[in-house]
C-alpha cells in the first residue's frame, strides 16, 4: 500500500490511502463510525446486503478489474435481496477477487477501505449531504497535492539544472587547472573540492566541511538544504565561474566577482516587486 493520509469532513476523520496516482481508497469504517461508533462494521454489512449495492459493485469491477470472478459474482447477485443473505467485505473480496474494496488488518490503521467511486456511493447511501461534504474535501485535497507536486517538480528541476551545470563547470576546471601528468586520484579531487567550495563561499559564505561540522546530525550536503532561489543562482554561478576560468582570473578574483553576482541575483529573486513582475509574464504563476 502507498502512503496514507486523513481528511476531516464535517467533524469526521477519514483515513485515505493511495495505491497509485488517482487510485485513492477511503476508510468505510471511519465513515460508518460517524453513524454507528460502537459497531461500524455492521453498517457496512447492511449496505453490502442490498441488491443495488451488489449490482453497483459488480459494474465497477467489470469496468476496472480484468480478473473479476464473474461466475462467483452471479452467484452472489442471485442470493442478494433475500432475508437470509449476509455478506462481509472480506467474503466479497475473497470470493469474487474484487479490487474495489480492501480489508486491512490491524488495530491501528485497519478496517474496510473502498475505492473513492465506491466510497462515495456508500456515503450517498448513508447521507446524501455528507457525500457532498466528502467530495468537496477530497477535491480540496487533490488540489493541494497538485500544488505540492508542482513545487517539488520546480525544486527538482532547479536541482537537476545545478547538477548539469556542475558537470560543465568541473570539465572546465579539469581543462584549465589539472596538468596532464596528474593522476586521476586525490589531486584532482582536491582541485574539484576547492572549486566547489569557491562557489559555496560565494553563495553560502561557508565551505562544505564547515557546514558539515556545524550540522553533524543532518544527512546529505550543504546544497541539499538550499532554497530554490539559491539553487537557481548556483546554476548561474557555475556557468559564470567556467567563463572566468577561461578568462584566466585567479581564485581570489573569481571569489569576489561570484560573491557580488550571488548577492545581486539573490536580492533580485527575493524582491517582492521583481516577483510580482515575473508573475505578469507568460507562464508566470498566479
Amino acid at each position: 500500500m502507498a502512503k496514507s493520509k486523513t481528511i476531516q469532513v464535517d467533524g469526521t476523520e477519514i483515513a485515505v490511502f493511495s495505491i497509485r496516482a488517482e487510485e485513492d481508497y477511503f476508510s468505510l469504517t471511519d465513515i460508518a463510525r460517524r453513524v454507528n461508533p460502537e459497531n461500524p462494521t455492521m453498517l457496512i454489512v447492511n449496505w453490502l446486503r442490498l441488491k443495488d449495492t451488489i449490482d453497483f459493485l459488480g459494474v465497477w469491477e467489470k469496468l476496472n478489474n480484468p480478473n473479476f470472478n464473474l461466475i462467483e459474482f452471479d452467484r452472489v447477485k442471485n442470493e442478494a435481496g433475500f432475508n437470509s443473505f449476509i455478506l462481509s467485505a472480506g467474503k466479497w473480496v475473497s470470493s469474487t477477487n474484487a479490487i474495489g474494496i480492501v480489508v486491512k488488518a490491524g488495530r491501528y490503521g485497519g478496517g474496510t477501505f473502498a475505492h473513492r467511486d465506491i466510497a462515495l456511493g456508500f456515503c450517498y447511501w448513508l447521507s446524501p449531504p455528507f457525500q457532498l461534504y466528502v467530495l468537496q474535501e477530497f477535491q480540496r485535497l487533490k488540489k493541494a497535492e497538485a500544488l505540492e507536486r508542482r513545487d517539488e517538480l520546480d525544486w527538482n528541476l532547479r536541482r537537476t539544472l545545478a547538477k548539469v551545470n556542475y558537470r560543465i563547470h568541473t570539465d572546465t576546471v579539469k581543462m584549465h587547472f589539472i596538468p596532464p601528468r596528474l593522476s586521476a586520484g586525490g589531486q584532482e579531487g582536491i582541485v574539484y573540492a576547492s572549486e566547489a567550495d569557491l562557489l559555496n563561499l560565494a553563495l553560502f559564505g561557508i565551505t562544505a566541511r564547515q557546514w558539515k561540522t556545524r550540522n553533524p546530525d543532518l544527512s546529505g550536503n550543504l546544497r541539499d538544504y538550499a532554497s530554490t532561489e539559491q539553487l537557481l543562482v548556483l546554476a548561474n554561478l557555475e556557468s559564470h565561474n567556467a567563463q572566468l576560468i577561461r578568462d584566466g582570473l585567479s581564485q581570489d578574483e573569481r571569489l569576489h566577482k561570484l560573491n557580488e553576482i550571488a548577492i545581486y541575483q539573490l536580492e533580485l529573486l527575493t524582491n517582492p516587486d521583481f516577483i510580482k513582475q515575473l508573475k505578469t509574464l507568460p507562464g508566470g504563476k498566479d
